[in-house]
């Protein structure tokens, strides 16, 4: 596929847990075929280039994924603002919750119609998306559940 097809397929398919700028993208594609892990054809249109794996590509890309899992320390301004929940005031902690929540519900909102469309099919390849899916909606229960703690906290902290 060309850089922006794959751009919007991580977006599509893998947005809710993994994210990629073209500003990485194409060197990203650049250093590969370099590297000999993929290989660019012409596109469909002018100045327009496929990218696909090639045999090495497709090896390297299964040895990364066996590599043990690394997880980034997270930098959430939520938290950081709440830390802070007495400089900015009960009402705007109150507010930031809110919308925190709101945000959850629309995410699990997504990560539901996602699942709909996939159905239940135990096709091996729909599975595995259904773990990441499953994942995701983890999540968002997590943060309305403690959206929920978070403002009762709050309305015992405004008696």
């Amino acid at each position: 596929m060309t850089g922006y097809a794959l751009r919007e397929a991580i977006v599509e398919v893998l947005g809710h847990f993994w994210r990629e700028s073209f500003g990485q993208i194409y060197p990203a594609l650049a250093d590969l075929e370099a590297q000999g892990l993929v290989r660019r054809r012409e596109g469909d249109r002018p100045n327009s280039s496929l990218f696909e794996l090639t045999p090495e590509g497709s090896a390297r890309l299964l040895a990364l994924l066996r590599e043990p899992a690394t997880q980034q320390l997270p930098r959430n301004g939520l938290l950081l603002r709440l830390f802070f929940g007495s400089m900015l005031g009960h009402d705007e902690c109150k507010r930031l919750v809110l919308e925190a929540r709101a945000e959850a519900e629309t995410r699990l909102a997504g990560f539901d119609a996602i699942a709909t469309r996939l159905g239940s099919d135990p096709e091996p390849e729909r599975t595995f998306m259904q773990i990441t899916l499953s994942a995701g909606r983890h999540s968002a229960l997590a943060a309305i559940a403690w959206a929920d703690d978070a403002l009762e906290l709050l309305a015992g902290l405004k008696r």
